[in-house]
């Protein structure tokens, strides 16, 4: 076992050879050669481009499918259990148009943000390999930084929240089997910091596979499960409103006055749920934070905004159709009592078994969610790393150790040591704060208006030189403005729903 130094390789656009410090260049690429001159920096093998890309990269080989899978990944997310409750807060009316509005908005900036992976021509530009290197090619200055923050804190929160859905759905499980075991006898409470340090554990493995080019199989096995577990919460939708024979719900909402779990609605609360319904719905459609991430694995021709473009539709229209019926049938079924994970309201018998193949669908799922999320974040932080400290073999050195099934994997330390440390964090706050409704409400408020709306209609501006004062910005300023309110109202309501739970709440003390 020998360590395995990475050094950087160059980077080709329009045949001049550019210095590229990016680890993840270290993590795919071997060092070509460097050119001594323009001349032999042309003159590249004939075969070379059978290889490599036009940045001197390793063949991309993502397709529409591949974009696919890790765009319904990111979207179906736990995200999708709570909209009954969202359904049941904004009514009949309100709530689908609202829901079919922020998919619509979603996939308008979506098609914007595609066409800003490449800086200049959209076929042969430079390309940017994250959404900060987006930014910072076509806006520049503090945008950068703002962007790099908000987006990061909005993917470590998005850890965070994956964590507590994942216990959520594990405590289901166990508490389905403990009820049917004794006939309902026992309460079954249980605490959920275990389960939240398992699927710490579980993470802590996964997160060990090197970049985002190599989870595609995690990530088909996540969509799967993310069509399975919102397929039974449907299909249990409509035998409920099939055995009750009616459709319950209002045109408006949940009414002041109406007895839930957390006790008599008020007016006020009226209001706060119904801003954080906003919110929820808002995190249902969040994944433009990764979109630059997944529009890098394409291989092309065809040119890779294209394929986005396409697996972007297909993939909203999808999940659009998906949240829908989800959503639509857990409020006809439970009405103003509709639950915040639409599993629970099922209770724990019939049939109990197909709620824990739900409930184990949505664990997987959110294992390989939460590495769909955190591999920019993880990218970011190790290119840094390499960038300050390039002759530190902790930093920099990889070990290469056989595997069973041949070949070897590159074990790089600090990979090692600060994957690990950034999940155990994550379970450690989870644990601290595990109210899901509230942190899915604020999560998609943060990330929603900056990094779905403000960043792609900016960039988009920039990139296209779209005038000032002309019909077009207009329209853009006005989609942005609209969705800056409906974030800041999302993230007061939240905040509220917080406040709340606070003033029951113990540390590491939370049980069900």
């Amino acid at each position: 076992m020998l360590p395995r130094s990475r050094t950087m390789p160059s980077r080709i656009h329009h045949g001049v050879v550019e210095e590229r410090h990016d680890i993840k260049h270290y993590l795919q690429v071997e060092v070509q050669p460097k050119a001594q001159n323009e001349s032999e920096a042309t003159n590249t093998p004939p075969d070379y481009s059978k290889c490599f890309d036009d940045d001197g990269r390793l063949k991309r080989t993502g397709t529409f499918w591949t974009a696919t899978s890790h765009i319904i990944t990111a979207v179906i997310g736990s995200g999708v259990l709570s909209l009954a409750w969202a359904i049941a807060q904004l009514g009949w009316v309100a709530g689908p148009t609202v829901l079919v509005l922020f998919a619509y908005v979603n996939l308008y900036t979506s098609n914007l943000l595609a066409e800003c992976y490449r800086s200049g021509d959209l076929v042969t530009g430079q390309r940017n390999y994250t959404y900060m290197e987006a930014v910072k090619a076509h806006l520049g200055g503090w945008k950068v930084k703002l962007c790099g923050w908000i987006q990061y804190l909005n993917l470590f929160g998005v850890a965070i929240g994956y964590t507590i859905a994942a216990s959520v759905s594990m405590m289901a499980i166990k508490r389905s089997n403990c009820f049917h075991k004794s006939g309902g006898k026992d309460p079954c409470h249980m605490s959920s910091n275990g389960y939240m340090i398992s699927f710490g554990i579980a993470e802590v493995i996964f997160s060990q596979i090197p970049n985002f080019s190599q989870i595609g199989w995690l990530s088909i096995a996540a969509a799967i499960m993310s069509f399975t577990y919102s397929s039974v919460a449907l299909g249990l939708g409509i035998g409920k409103v099939a055995e009750h024979e009616r459709f319950d719900g209002s045109l408006l909402g949940i009414s002041i006055g109406t007895v839930t779990h957390a006790g008599t609605v008020t007016g006020m609360q009226k209001i706060w749920r119904t801003l954080q319904a906003l919110g929820a719905i808002a995190f249902a459609y969040s994944y433009s934070v990764i979109l630059i991430e997944i529009q890098d694995t394409v291989k092309s021709p065809p040119a890779e905004y294209t394929t986005m473009k396409k697996a972007t539709l297909f993939s909203i229209t999808v999940t659009t159709v998906f949240y829908l019926l989800c959503g639509c049938f857990g409020y006809a079924a439970f009405g103003d009592l509709s639950p915040g994970n639409l599993l629970t309201g099922f209770g724990f018998y019939n049939p109990y078994w197909l709620l824990d193949i739900a409930n184990l669908a949505i664990v997987i799922h959110l294992v390989g969610a939460y590495q769909v999320f955190c591999q920019p974040l993880f990218a970011f932080v190790e290119k840094w790393c390499a960038q300050k400290w390039p002759n530190c073999n902790f930093v920099t050195a990889e070990y290469e150790i056989p595997t069973p099934f041949g070949g070897a994997y590159e074990l790089n330390l600090f990979r090692l040591v600060w994957r690990t440390i950034f999940v155990a964090l994550t379970t450690l706050i989870a644990m601290l704060m595990p109210f899901f409704n509230d942190v899915v409400g604020f999560l998609g408020a943060m990330g929603f208006w900056p990094l779905t709306v403000y960043f792609p209609i900016d960039m988009y501006i920039s990139h296209k030189k779209v005038g000032r004062g002309t019909s077009r910005w207009l329209a853009l300023q006005i989609i942005s403005v609209a969705c800056f309110f409906v974030t800041v109202a999302a993230a007061v309501g939240s905040i509220a729903g917080v406040v709340l739970d606070l003033k029951t709440y113990k540390p590491f003390k939370t049980s069900y």
